[in-house]
């Protein structure tokens, strides 16, 4: 029985939150930096101390997300992408003229990691 949901579209969606997840990492890095040196700000209460640790590790949660990713990607049924891409052609009758662009996504949180430590 065929899949009633689009493996493409979901696939396309990863794509889109691995380009926005790859474009904040600069500014989610300076941010970390930031409250990191204000936990050294002289006579700081324990309970902001606290609030700054607990939004550091908060924004360091993000390395995380080249995981749920990959997870996600890793339970699309195998040729299903492809199989929505063969789909989507002979809706439009072959005049589409997008190329449905099917990526593998194997090392990109390998990659996205490696990024995330620069």
């Amino acid at each position: 029985m065929p899949i009633r949901w689009s493996a493409l579209a979901v696939s396309e969606a990863m794509d889109e939150v691995e380009e926005l997840a790859r474009k904040a990492e600069p500014f989610l890095a300076e941010a970390e930096a930031r409250v990191g040196k204000a936990t050294g700000i002289i006579n700081l209460p324990q309970y902001i101390s606290q609030r700054f640790q607990r939004l550091i590790f908060t924004i360091q949660y993000r390395q995380n997300i080249p995981t749920s990713i990959a997870k996600i990607r890793e339970n699309i049924p195998e040729g299903a992408i492809e199989a929505d891409c063969q789909a989507r052609r002979q809706q439009s009758l072959g005049l589409d003229t997008t190329p449905c662009k099917v990526v593998q996504h194997n090392d990109f949180a390998e990659w996205l990691e490696q990024q995330m430590k620069k």
